[in-house]
């Protein structure tokens, strides 16, 4: 089960390090633990594209969006970040460090759908 959560090596060494690229959805280092792959467009509904991503953000995104929602209106990283809901929860993790994660809950907005 770890290694779902694992990144594979680059087989081509950059010269930054994964731990200094920022994480697309909310911006700060990705670092070196406790990240996820999220594909844009649901793997479920044919979408390929992986992206590295915080496992705190990729919950977040999961637990408040449908598959059907980030399909339709939600596939790229500018319209997840205009999203009320993903908006506050990005200025809410914006000072805390790389490595951070606490569980995340489904949104009550989320199960009425």
């Amino acid at each position: 089960m770890a290694r779902r959560f694992r990144i594979p090596d680059d087989p081509e060494p950059s010269t930054a390090s994964a731990g200094d690229a920022p994480c697309p959805l909310c911006g700060r280092p990705l670092g070196s633990e406790n990240i996820d792959r999220h594909h844009l467009i649901p793997k479920s509904l044919k979408g390929r594209e992986q992206f590295a991503i915080h496992k705190v953000c990729h919950r977040k995104i999961h637990a408040t969006l449908s598959e059907k929602e980030l399909l339709r209106a939600y596939h790229t990283w500018e319209a997840l970040q205009g999203h009320e809901d993903i908006r506050s929860f990005i200025a809410w993790v914006a000072n805390k460090p790389p490595a951070f994660y606490t569980r995340t809950f489904t949104s009550n907005k989320k199960k009425r759908r």
